[in-house]
C-alpha cells in the first residue's frame, strides 16, 4: 500500500542513483505539506548536491527511474514543482490493495514481522509490598503493558517483569512495628491497610525514639542474612500483598511472566560486588562502597557502611540475571521521570563494567497524575487506592448505561469494560513524559477524545454489519474510493501498521491512541454524510467493506492499548 510504495520508491531510487553515479545517496520520500499536491513527494536536492548536476537533470533522472515502478500502475499522476516530484496515486488501486491485505491477513500481522526478532524485557508496575496499590502505580502498569502488546504485535518476544519492591530498610521498620505493636488477627483480616498503618506508626513513634531507626536497620540486615523469624514475617507480608494486588491486575487484564522482586536478587549481589572489586571500580567512602561513574554524575552507592545493599546494587544483579536467563536485546524500565538519575547511573555502571550492553538499557519515563494541578497521591491524608478509582469509573459508566439503555443485556459486564478502559485510554492518549490531569467524569464521557467514544464507534459499526449479515469477500465497486472522504479513511487504515511500529519504537502508546481517535473521527464524519444500507448491492457492499476494516483496526488498536472491546452497548 502507500507506506510500502514509499519504501519501494526510496529503495529503487537509491539503487538507481548508485548504479548511475556510484554514489550512496539516501532518498527520502515525503508527504506533501498540502494534500492537494498529491500523496507522496520526492525531493531531488540531495541528488543535485551529491552528483553535482543541474536541477533539471536530477528531475529527469528521477522521473525516468520512476517509470520502472508503473507496473502495476499505482502512480496515476506525476507533477514537478521545482525540486519536488509530487506523486498522486491511483485511489482504486490503493483501495483494492488494502482490501486484499485484509483478505490475506485479517489480523494485519504479517506486514509487521521483523527480519530479526528481538527479546525485549519490560520492567513495569513494581509496587512496594505491604503498601496499598495506589494511583501512583497506574501509569507504569498500563504504559508498560501497552508497550509489551505493541512489541508482540511487531513480532518480538516480550518478557514482562513485575520487579516488586519487596526488600529494603522499610521492611525492617514494618517488622519492628509488627513485633512491638502489631496484631496478627487484624493483619489477617485486612493485611494491606494494617501493614501500611504499622509503617506509619513506626515513623510516628520514631519521632520521639530515634533509636528505632537504628533497630530497623539492624532487623533488615538480619533479614538479608536469613534470620528465620524475619524471613517468615517477610514472606507472609509479601504473600498477602500479592493477593491484594492481583485484584487490580485482574481488573486491568494485566499479567506478568515474572514477579521476581528485589528480594530475589539478595543472594546474587555478592557476584556484583566481586565483579566491581575485580575491575577496580569500587572505592571506600566513610565505610561505604561507591563507584565513580563520571564527573557529570554523582557516585553510585553500592554498599552501605553496615554491609547492606541498595536499590542500584539489586538492579545490577537483575541485569546480569536477565541477560543470562532471557538473552534480552533491550531492557525497558517503565519508571517515573524522578528516577532519571538512577537509570543514568545504572547505565553508566554497566558501561564501566564492560558488559557490552549498556546501550540496551532504556528508561521509559513518564510524568505525574495530577488532580487540580497537584500530585494525585493523597486524599484527606490517605493514599488514593487504584482499585477505588477503577470502581468509581465503573460506577460512572453504570450510571450512564442506566440512563441511556437500562434494559441493556450484560450491563454490569459492559459497565466494567467501559469504566476500566476509560481510565486506561485517558492515560495512554497523553504523551507519557508529560504530567496529566485526572478527571474521572471527563474520561468516562462518551463524547470527545475518550475510550468510551472509541468503544461506542466500534459498537455502532458492529450493529450495522450485523444488520447486513455482512461477509468480507472483496466484491465491491472500487469507483467509490475516488471520493475524498472515503480515500481519507483508506489512507488512515493503510497507516495502521506503520503507526504500530512507530508507537513501539518510540515507546509511545499515545501515538496509537491519537491515531485511533483520528480514525474514529473520520468514520463518524463519513457516517454523517452517507447512508450505509442502501438498495444498490455493490455500493452497499463497498461501504460495508470500509466499515469492516475500520472496526477491525479500532478493535485491534484498543486491544493493544489494553482496553476491552464490546459488541453492543
Amino acid at each position: 500500500m502507500i507506506h510500502q510504495l514509499k519504501k519501494d520508491i526510496e529503495a529503487h531510487l537509491t539503487a538507481a542513483i548508485f548504479e548511475a553515479y556510484q554514489l550512496e545517496v539516501s532518498v527520502i520520500v515525503e508527504e506533501p505539506k498540502k494534500p492537494i499536491l498529491g500523496d507522496l513527494s520526492v525531493p531531488v536536492f540531495s541528488l543535485v548536491k551529491a552528483a553535482k548536476i543541474r536541477l533539471d537533470s536530477a528531475v529527469a533522472f528521477v522521473l525516468s527511474s520512476l517509470e520502472q515502478l508503473q507496473e502495476p500502475k499505482r502512480i496515476a499522476q506525476v507533477a514537478v514543482m521545482g525540486g519536488f516530484i509530487n506523486l498522486t496515486l491511483d485511489r482504486k488501486v490503493v483501495g483494492r490493495d488494502l482490501i486484499k491485505s485484509f483478505l490475506d491477513d485479517p489480523d494485519l500481522v504479517q506486514i509487521l514481522q521483523p527480519v530479526h526478532p528481538e527479546t525485549i524485557c519490560i520492567d513495569y508496575s513494581s509496587p512496594n509490598i505491604a503498601k496499598p496499590f495506589s494511583i501512583g502505580h497506574l501509569r507504569s502498569t498500563i504504559i508498560g503493558h501497552a508497550i509489551g502488546n505493541l512489541y508482540e504485535k511487531c513480532g518480538h518476544r516480550v518478557v514482562r517483569i513485575n520487579h516488586l519492591g519487596d526488600f529494603g530498610t522499610q521492611f525492617g521498620k514494618i517488622i519492628y512495628s509488627y513485633i512491638h505493636f502489631g496484631d496478627q488477627a487484624r493483619i489477617e483480616k485486612n493485611p494491606i491497610q494494617e501493614l501500611a498503618e504499622l509503617y506509619v506508626a513506626f515513623h510516628e513513634q520514631a519521632k520521639d525514639h530515634p533509636e528505632m531507626e537504628e533497630e530497623a536497620r539492624r532487623i533488615f540486615k538480619e533479614l538479608e542474612q536469613g534470620n528465620p523469624e524475619y524471613v517468615r514475617l517477610w514472606q507472609w507480608f509479601r504473600q498477602e500483598s500479592l493477593k491484594d494486588y492481583m485484584h487490580v491486575y485482574e481488573k486491568l487484564h494485566v499479567a506478568f511472566d515474572s514477579y521476581d522482586g528485589e528480594a530475589f536478587y539478595n543472594d546474587k549481589m555478592a557476584e556484583v560486588i566481586d565483579l566491581l572489586h575485580q575491575q577496580g571500580l569500587l572505592k571506600q567512602d566513610s565505610g561505604a562502597m561507591i563507584v565513580d561513574v563520571g564527573a557529570d554524575l554523582p557516585p553510585a552507592l553500592i554498599q552501605k557502611s553496615d554491609g547492606s545493599t541498595l536499590y542500584i546494587t539489586r538492579d545490577l544483579a537483575a541485569i546480569l540475571y536477565r541477560k543470562r536467563t532471557y538473552g534480552f536485546d533491550k531492557v525497558l524500565y517503565v519508571v517515573g521521570n524522578e528516577q532519571k538519575l538512577h537509570f543514568e547511573q545504572l547505565k553508566r555502571l554497566v558501561e564501566k563494567m564492560a558488559l557490552g550492553y549498556h546501550e540496551s538499557i532504556i528508561h521509559v519515563n513518564f510524568g505525574l497524575v495530577l488532580q487540580d494541578g497537584k500530585k494525585m497521591s493523597t486524599r484527606k491524608g490517605k493514599v488514593v487506592r487504584l482499585i477505588d478509582v477503577l470502581d468509581e469509573a465503573v460506577q460512572l459508566s453504570r450510571n450512564y448505561i442506566e440512563e441511556k439503555n437500562p434494559d441493556l443485556p450484560d450491563k454490569e459486564s459492559i459497565a466494567e469494560k467501559v469504566g476500566v478502559s476509560a481510565v486506561i485510554f485517558n492515560d495512554l492518549k497523553n504523551f507519557r513524559g508529560n504530567d496529566f490531569e485526572f478527571d474521572l467524569e471527563e474520561m468516562v464521557n462518551f463524547v470527545g477524545q475518550t475510550g468510551p467514544y472509541l468503544q461506542y464507534t466500534s459498537v455502532r459499526i458492529n450493529s450495522i454489519l450485523s444488520q447486513a449479515d455482512f461477509v468480507f469477500d472483496g466484491a465491491l465497486d472500487d469507483a467509490w474510493f475516488e471520493r475524498d472522504y472515503v480515500y481519507d479513511i483508506i489512507k488512515a487504515i493503510d497507516l495502521y501498521p506503520q503507526t504500530i511500529e512507530r508507537s513501539a519504537n518510540e515507546y509511545a502508546p499515545s501515538i496509537l491512541a491519537k491515531y485511533l481517535l483520528n480514525l474514529a473521527s473520520l468514520f463518524n464524519s463519513y457516517y454523517g454524510k452517507e447512508k450505509i444500507l442502501v438498495d444498490d448491492l455493490r455500493e452497499r457492499n463497498t461501504k460495508l467493506h470500509l466499515l469492516y476494516m475500520v472496526k477491525t483496526v479500532l478493535n485491534d488498536g484498543m486491544h493493544l492499548l489494553g482496553m476491552q472491546v464490546i459488541d453492543h452497548m
